[in-house]
């Protein structure tokens, strides 16, 4: 893994991207709708459709997308946000499970939720 910068997409380049399905644009995109939306449930919905994708690495993007939502905007909607961060702790790929587990981390400590880790 290497770090690369994050550029701010508008809804409509992330919803572009979502339609062309090319997993490397959508790895950068989902993360951009987490970072930098200031529309929670949005961001939200973006996430949790891309945390069912077939590439283990959108998938895990869009699992750590809960975290930082959760850092930025103190909120989520624990009933629909909770069962796929759990679910990916069981993940075939590791990359989604250490995802989801940074997410479920932050989700602990910010929101106060308990994560269900068997």
């Amino acid at each position: 893994m290497k770090y690369e910068p994050i550029e701010r997409r508008s809804k409509q380049e992330v919803e572009s991207a979502i339609a062309r399905n090319d997993p490397d644009e959508l790895l950068h995109a989902v993360l951009s709708a987490a970072l930098y939306s200031d529309d929670r449930d949005w961001s939200e919905s973006i996430c949790l459709r891309l945390s069912k994708h077939e590439q283990f690495n959108v998938r895990g993007n869009a699992i750590l997308g809960f975290g930082h939502i959760a850092r930025i905007h103190g909120l989520l909607n624990e009933n629909k946000v909770k069962p796929v961060i759990e679910a990916a702790l069981s993940d075939p790929s590791h990359y989604v499970r250490g995802q989801a587990a940074a997410a479920a981390a932050d989700v602990e400590f910010i929101l106060k939720w308990e994560i269900n880790r068997s």
